[in-house]
């Protein structure tokens, strides 16, 4: 077939349909306009999700009328400025436009209107339907200076593309995720959201800064957001980290609260996405994923945003220094954050009590007596709590324990000096440990409240933590088996678990091949005590077959190190003597990310004095 040149309005509405996808991706490219010509105000309406109308109005510095009939050309744009030579540098663009080139695209397949005044000059506005342009003619303009811009008839000269648009509902909500990234880049700047005549978001102004930012997120993700949010502002090399990551326990089901932004731009990169999963590597499961609103600053030189038409990926010339700044942000934060769990734990539990009201409650009633049965061991009458060393489960160890005994490696209870002075317990952020319910839960009193632990899950991270802690000095501590294990797995397992096995050591975990199909232990981490050696290394070569090398090593090893230290951990259903409870409260408030298990979970529940207060009517 010979070579043609096609048509103009054919490479205009090919160019187009490029750039403009959907009625959102025309909104991005008209907003992202509104914010580079200065705009603090930014008006979105928006009618049948977009197809039939869309209006932005905007207070910038607007545009003069021989402006406004190059505004409509192809190749014309005020994003790019040559130097003395003629020169345009394509790498070093700091603007949010340039690539898109909206206006024309979007008048070559609607019926676009554009009304500008600049300050101090009189307002004009120009029209395009489908790629013909009318010459600019005066207008009114209800502002002292901005534009708007308005959009009929969205893909009406290109009927194909109407046939892949999506219900109307669908397109509006594309629209309003669009306008909530672009306020979370902007605090600075009001927004407001219309769709079809009803006003869904009005956002005013904040203070440009941490406090400002803070108070727009809180807006659009929830005052849940704002209390469970950390603080995020590192740099390195001349790139800056800047934003708020909410903790492991406020995590999701999806990926939908990860908002992440490079130099102000929206993007989705699976380079930053990879990091802030990264990070999160040691607290959440894997079908957890963390809240985060991140936002990266880097000299446009090091980073390509043209790599997609709609500016929706990005690429840095050091990808390598980018996630390593991430993934250390992130973790210096959460480690900052200690023990602390989020605030919808309670929240949660609080919704979850049902009010009883009726038959009056004695200890000779049947539902006293069955909550007597459930296992409650911490009182022993109703009057009265027993004194600590009445708990149950003291039995032959009270004696060792009293004189000061504590949970600590290998076995529970492990010989530390005692204490001179022994502050009072209840002024710890944990409390003091008053009961434990069902042989898993250790219920503790603090001043203004009580906290209840899920002592399981606790000491699974307390025994995580000191592994990694022995795994990066290299001196983990192995213990030797009295009598070598041998453990029979399916010959691919077996291979996979000895090809690891040098990395395995690093864990205190020493395994050889024993014949086809078999693995032979000789010495685990002494931390892990008497553990489970058959499920410890099925559990292992489970693992290895489900991330395989695809994992970088230092997660490789924390998945395994994880698993190890589940099974090494205290089970639920031991009893407690209350030195115990206490000495695990003590190490978990001196143990970063206690708050949660390595699956993500909390470690703990806090309920103030006041959530009781309100949950019995009395406030």
């Amino acid at each position: 077939m010979p070579i043609r040149r096609l048509p103009p309005e054919t490479v205009n509405r090919i160019a187009a349909g490029e750039v403009v996808e959907r009625p959102a991706s025309a909104i991005k490219e008209l907003v992202e306009n509104a914010l580079d010509a200065g705009a603090t105000r930014i008006e979105v309406q928006a009618d049948g999700g977009g197809l039939s109308r869309i209006l932005i109005a905007d207070d910038g510095h607007g545009m003069a009328p021989d402006q406004l009939a190059l505004a409509v050309e192809r190749h014309a744009t005020s994003k790019l400025e040559p130097d003395d030579a003629g020169d345009v540098d394509l790498l070093r663009i700091s603007t949010l436009g340039f690539r898109g080139e909206a206006l024309p695209s979007i008048g070559s397949v609607a019926r676009l209107m554009i009304t500008s005044r600049s300050p101090g000059g009189d307002a004009h506005q120009i029209t395009v339907e489908g790629g013909d342009t009318r010459p600019v003619a005066p207008a009114a303009f209800p502002g002292p200076h901005g534009a708007r811009v308005e959009v009929r008839d969205l893909f009406y000269a290109t009927p194909a593309r109407l046939k892949f648009m999506k219900s109307e509902r669908s397109e509006a909500m594309a629209i309003s995720e669009e306008i909530r990234r672009q306020a979370m880049a902007h605090e600075g700047v009001a927004f407001t959201l219309d769709l079809d005549g009803r006003t869904t978001l009005r956002l005013p102004a904040e203070h440009p800064g941490d406090a400002g930012r803070l108070k727009r997120l809180a807006a659009l993700l929830g005052r849940d957001f704002e209390a469970n949010a950390l603080l995020i502002d590192q740099s390195r090399e001349g790139i800056r980290l800047s934003g708020y990551a909410g903790l492991p326990t406020y995590s999701r089901g999806n990926g939908g609260h990860q908002y992440l932004f490079v130099n102000g731009r929206p993007v989705r990169d699976r380079l930053l996405q990879g990091a802030l999963r990264g990070a999160y590597a040691d607290f959440l499961a894997r079908d957890r994923h963390p809240a985060a609103v991140l936002f990266l600053e880097i000299d446009p030189l090091f980073v390509d945003v043209n790599v997609h038409p709609a500016k929706a990926e990005v690429r840095f010339r050091d990808p390598a220094l980018v996630r390593g700044l991430i993934v250390g942000a992130l973790r210096h934060a959460l480690h900052a954050a200690g023990h602390r769990a989020s605030t919808t734990v309670a929240d949660n539990v609080l919704a979850g009590f049902t009010a009883h009201t009726g038959a009056a409650f004695s200890p000779t009633s049947s539902r006293s007596q069955g909550f007597a049965a459930s296992g409650f061991s911490g009182w022993t009458g109703w009057d009265r709590p027993v004194a600590a060393q009445e708990i149950p489960g003291l039995g032959e160890r009270s004696a060792r324990v009293e004189a000061g005994w504590a949970i600590g490696e290998g076995d529970l209870a492990t010989r530390h000096a005692p204490l001179a002075t022994v502050p009072d317990p209840i002024d710890q952020p944990l409390g003091a440990a008053r009961a434990q319910v069902h042989g898993t839960y250790i219920v503790a009193q603090t001043r203004d409240g009580i906290v209840v632990v899920d002592q399981h899950a606790a000491h699974e991270r307390l025994v995580y933590e000191r592994m990694k802690t022995q795994m990066a000095q290299g001196s983990v501590t192995r213990q030797a088996l009295l009598t070598p294990e041998v453990v029979e797995l399916d010959p691919a397992e077996a291979d996979r678990v000895v090809a690891r096995a040098d990395e395995l050591a690093q864990l205190g975990l020493i395994v050889e091949p024993f014949g086809g199909g078999a693995v032979l232990v000789r010495e685990t981490p002494a931390l892990l005590g008497d553990t489970d050696v058959q499920g410890l290394i099925r559990d292992i070569a489970d693992d290895l077959a489900e991330h395989g090398a695809a994992l970088a090593l230092s997660e490789r090893l924390g998945e395994v190190c994880g698993t190890m230290a589940c099974h090494g951990s205290v089970r639920a259903g031991r009893v407690l003597s209350a030195p115990e409870m206490n000495a695990l409260l003590r190490q978990m408030e001196a143990t970063p990310h206690s708050g949660q298990c390595n699956h993500g979970r909390p470690t703990y529940v806090e309920l103030k004095l006041a959530d009781l207060e309100k949950l019995f009517g009395r406030r």
